[in-house]
């Protein structure tokens, strides 16, 4: 498994500011955090998602870190498993410091 982190650089409410992916073998994600600039927190994995962020697990594998960083609105940075897990336990923790504030 791999384990990134997006910074998307935008000006979308409706869209998340951070994005952390854990990632197999393949490119397929298997669980997602979505952290939005409201404070909303979006998460899925494979048996459940957050509806009020509509936070879904995406359709195709995923680019690798190079090509998503050739487009400027995107900054990602590989993260460990720890990093991860840190923040995946505490996704249901309502307005959590840490979960807003990255790794």
């Amino acid at each position: 498994m791999d384990y990134i982190q997006v910074k998307w650089i935008h000006s979308h409410p409706d869209e998340p500011i951070l994005l952390f992916s854990e990632v197999d073998e393949n490119g397929w994600e298997t669980r997602k955090l979505e952290i939005f600039a409201d404070n909303r927190v979006g998460f899925a994995d494979a048996t459940e998602a957050t509806t009020l962020t509509n936070t879904k697990l995406s359709r195709e594998p995923l680019p690798s870190l190079t090509a998503i960083s050739s487009d400027p609105q995107f900054q990602p940075v590989e993260i460990t498993k720890d990093e991860f897990e840190r923040l995946w336990i505490l996704r249901r923790s309502p307005l959590s410091s840490e979960l807003h504030a990255g790794v």
